[in-house]
Formats: C-alpha cells, structure tokens, sequence
C-alpha cells in the first residue's frame, strides 16, 4: 500500500437476503432465549463490489443472474474503467472462485497484466479479503433488525449505502485498512 505508482483494491461477491438476520435482543436472565425462525425464502440479491484501499472508493454491480465468468468479466471492464484515471497500475485481491480464472477473460487479463492484474488469496481465507468488512457494515447498517416485505426494498436500502461510498471515504478506507 505505501508504493505510490500502485491501487490495491478488494473485490469479491455478495448476496444479501430479503429476509435478513437479526443483530442483538435483550431477554431477561430468568426467560430461555426465545428461537425467532425466518420466511423461508431464496430471495437476495447479489452484488460485486470493490474497495480501493488508499481511500475508500467503492465500485458495485449488481448481478441479476447467476455469478460467473461472463459477469465477473463484466465487472472487471467495469473495475478497469473506474481505476484507469488515476495512471497507477492496480493490483485486484480476490479469492479463489474458479470463475475468477475463467478462461473467458484469461486473455483480457494477460493483455491488462501490466496495468491491472489480479493477485488471488490462499484458498478457504475469506477472512484476509479486507472487503468482507465492508460486506459486515452493509448488513448492520442496512438490513439487521428490519423487515423488508419485498426484495426492492432490500435493494434499494443497500444501493442507498453503496452510492456514498462511491467517491473517498474515510469509513471504509479505515475498515479496510492493512497498515
């Protein structure tokens, strides 16, 4: 992080379910804690998302279908267009799905290798992508402890929170931070 002619950015995938989790109750010591169940459902949705270290700036997309080659492709032309401006050579953490090493855009990748290049972290370590952080936030701020009686409304309370942080932000630079 401290080489000026680099960005590192975090990037990886989420869905975020309509019928969320709850954050924190208080029950009394002498009640059982009670056993809340949720709708059953499948309903989410799912985001690519990217958070460039040094500041903060975080690109998404949302991914109405499945998550794959062809659309993590997509939100890399996305990723590379977003950190072209600054003239830095960007360097991508991501993890080990094996669409992220599609042969779909393993051509495009050797191409971009000079200037943007994907560096993949050990397998089974969600734990060392600093964007899981900003996953945690999202849910906490916008969807723990409330009741959303579709899935637009899912996704437009996260769109709400991901659209202010799409310039700097100091919340998120320090939360990812690994200095």
């Amino acid at each position: 992080m401290e080489r000026p002619g680099v960005d590192l950015w975090a990037t990886d995938e989420v869905h975020f379910q309509q019928h969320g989790s709850r954050c924190r109750m208080w029950i009394p010591p002498e009640i059982q804690d009670p056993v809340l169940w949720h709708a059953p459902t499948r309903k989410s949705v799912g985001y690519f998302g990217a958070v460039r270290l040094r500041d903060g700036r975080f690109v998404f997309r949302a991914e109405t279908g499945k998550f794959n080659g062809a659309s993590f492709f997509q939100f890399l032309r996305q990723l590379r267009q977003a950190s072209r401006r600054t003239g830095r050579r960007v360097v991508i953490i991501t993890d080990n799905a094996p669409y992220h090493h599609s042969r779909l855009h393993k051509p495009w990748r050797a191409r971009q290798a000079d200037h943007f290049a994907l560096d993949f972290l050990p397998a089974y370590s969600p734990e060392l992508n600093p964007i899981e952080r900003g996953w945690k936030l999202t849910r906490r701020r916008c969807l723990h402890n409330r009741y959303f009686p579709n899935l637009d409304e899912v996704t437009s309370a996260v769109e709400t929170e991901f659209a202010t942080w799409t310039t700097r932000n100091e919340v998120l630079r320090r939360l990812c931070a690994i200095t």
